[in-house]
Parts: structure tokens; sequence; C-alpha cells
């Protein structure tokens, strides 16, 4: 099968062996009936030198594949007006006609205009076909079947393509998820074992430090020495406290640190790794950004992430429209998608949006999910936000 376009700027070779290929059949049949069927063929050298161009169309089917499909219809045609006499369509013809309409199916979806453009130079290529053959009704089946096979296996191809594309983002997004939730699993457990051992240790080194005060404070005046003992005990266990919550504290997770921590204003990095993966992301922010409390930044960050998440394994959707939207006291983040709908998987519940839920509750907001009124599905999420960040 032949591969699926890659737009490059130059040939690949695939496009080379087709070209060749091609070029090489139809000038073997250019010259080689020559001397056959005289009356059938007409010129051979407009046929060879149509060979050529069919030859040279192929090299760039990949960059303008209906250009080129065009270009050879206005070839062919040419060809055939230019030669009296010819009494059938070159194998060149339809060879490259069959290649370029495998690519344009594998190039563009049928939704889009370029789609519909090139299912119409598709359809304008069978026309092209059937006008020396026009009584020949078993011919003109057997070209249709070629031509709706070459352009089905397009269709199929840009299809596998896609989904190959999409299921390699969401398992770099699945291993990332799973990389971040036991880095956090990790963090988590660091900072309890930091927290009990500062409480614990400092408790009781505490303890011992006024307890070695108190018994300095009971000597008398005349056990001088016994009493710069107790003070030194006293000031190791206060320099002890101190060191050990500077220890300790090292412990805790790096992305406490207001910078390094994700937030709504990195969701353009989400938007383009959603694009990556094949699913067109409009991104609108309404109102005037404010600064909002981190932990609700936070917050607001990890319900479209993980929404988007779900678009990807469950909602078989093409387009998602993001909205956040700043007001007073209160910020809200909107995922309308074009998907399957709530009747998924992934929609109807699970941990990712009991999660989701969660989070949002934790801050004392709301979440609303269910059926888009125009179709697909809708995450609606508010926040809180009169608590200025810092």
């Amino acid at each position: 099968m032949i591969t699926a376009p890659a737009r490059g700027r130059r040939p690949s070779r695939l496009d080379v062996f087709l070209s060749l290929s091609v070029t090489a059949a139809g000038l073997v049949e250019s010259y080689g009936r020559r001397g056959g069927s005289p009356g059938e063929i007409g010129s051979p050298h407009l046929f060879a030198a149509g060979t050529l161009a069919a030859g040279a169309l192929l090299l760039v089917r990949n960059r303008f594949p209906i250009t080129a499909l065009l270009v050879l219809i206005a070839v062919g045609e040419a060809v055939v007006q230019l030669s009296p006499g010819t009494a059938y369509y070159a194998a060149w013809h339809l060879y490259s006609m069959l290649i370029l309409a495998h690519t344009i199916a594998a190039a563009y979806d049928l939704r889009s205009r370029h789609g519909i453009a090139g299912l119409g130079c598709v359809i304008g290529a069978y026309i092209f076909l059937q006008t020396l053959e026009i009584t020949d009704v078993p011919e003109m089946l057997i070209t249709a079947i070629f031509l709706g096979v070459a352009y089905g296996s397009g269709i199929l191809l840009r299809r596998q393509t896609a989904q190959t594309t999409r299921l390699a983002a969401l398992t770099a997004r699945l291993e990332a998820e799973r990389e971040e939730r036991a880095r956090r699993a990790v963090a988590e457990e660091r900072a309890r074992i930091a927290r009990d051992l500062h409480d614990v240790i400092s408790h009781n080194v505490s303890v011992m430090t006024l307890h070695a005060g108190g018994v300095r404070m009971m000597l008398g005046e005349e056990a001088t020495r016994e009493r710069e003992l107790l003070q030194v005990v006293e000031q190791a266990g206060r320099e002890a406290v101190g060191e050990l919550a500077l220890m300790l504290g090292m412990l805790r997770e790096v992305e406490d640190s207001e910078g390094s921590r994700p937030g709504l204003d990195r969701l353009g990095d989400l938007v383009a790794q959603m694009e990556e993966s094949g699913v067109d992301v409009t991104l609108t922010i309404a109102g005037s950004r404010r600064a909002v409390p981190s932990d609700v930044d936070l917050a607001a960050y990890r319900v479209v992430q993980e929404s988007l998440t779900n678009v990807l394994k469950h909602a078989g959707a093409s387009r998602v429209e993001l909205t956040v939207t700043y007001a007073p006291g209160q910020v809200t983040v909107e995922l309308t998608d074009d998907g399957a709908g709530p009747a998924t998987a992934g929609h109807a519940g699970g941990f990712g949006q009991i999660g989701m839920r969660e989070r949002v509750t934790l801050h004392g907001g709301t979440l609303t999910t269910g059926a888009a009124p125009g179709g697909g599905y809708r995450v609606l999420a508010c926040f809180p936000s009169a608590t200025a960040a810092g």
C-alpha cells in the first residue's frame, strides 16, 4: 500500500519509484505497440511526452496532489486531441490517476474544502477516462472500480495514520501522567515523613532542652561547672531543632515553589500537544487576566488537562472549544468537544472525572459535566478566586 503523504519539500523514494515505474510502462506502451496497431495510438511521440509529464507530476504528488491531478487530466486531453485516431486511453493515464486519487484521499478529509475539491477532481478524471470508451460499459465499470478502490484505500490509510498518531500521543500523555503520579506519590510520602520526623524529634529534643534548662535553674550558684554544661546542652538542643527543621524542609516537594507549578498561563502547551495528536483546539480567554490563588490556578489547569486526556481516550473528537473566563471573584474553564457524548466510558464516570470533581469541590467550586446543547460533551468548572494569588 502507498504510504500516507508526507508534506516534504523533496520527493520521497516512493515518489521516485512510482514516477520511474509509470514512465517506463508508458514508454514501453507508446513505442511497443507502434508496429502492432498503429491506428490505436496516434502519435507515439506525443504519448511518450505525456508519459514523461505524468512521471514528473508524480514526483510532486505529496505537495500538490489536486493540482497534479488537474494538470494530468489536461495533459491527457491535449495528447488525445493532438493524436487523431486514438482509440483508447494510455495506461499511464490510468496508473497516474489511480496513484493521485489514492494520494488525495489519504491527504484530505472529505469534510474539508480540499477534500471536496479532490473528490471532484477524481470524478473529473473518471469522466476523462471514459471519453474514448463511452460505449464500452464493462470497461467503464472496471475503471470505476479501480478508482473507487484507490480512493477508498486512501481514506482507510488516512484514518489509520490519524489513529496511530492519536494513540502515540495518548500513550505519551498517559506515560507522562503515570510518571507525574509516581513522582507526586514519592513527594507526598517524603513530605509526610518530614512532618512526622519534625513533630516527633523536635518535640522530644525540645522537652530535653527544657528539662536541662529547668535543672540548670534549680542548681545553686556554687555549681558553676554543672550550670555551664547544662547551658551547653540547652544551646545544642535549640540548634538541633533549628537544623532539623532546615534539613527536613529539603525533603519537601520541589514543585511547592510557585515558579515551577503549572497553571492557566501554560494552557498553550496543552493545546499544542492536542493539536499534535490530531485534535483541533480553540483556546479563548474571556475577561481580563488576573491573579488567582496558586492552588486554584493549579486545580483549574489539572481539570483542563484531565478533560483533554478524556477527549483523546474516549470521545473520538476532532475539535475542542476551550474557554477560560475571568470574572470578579471567579475563574471558569469550559471545554466542549464534538465527540461521541456522555455515553462513552470516559465521560460516564471513572477515577478521572471523580478526581476532577474532588479537586474542584476542595477549592469551593462546582463541576458540571454532560451533553453539550449542540452535540458532543461539555465540562464546566467554576472556581472562586477572591483571594489574591501569592
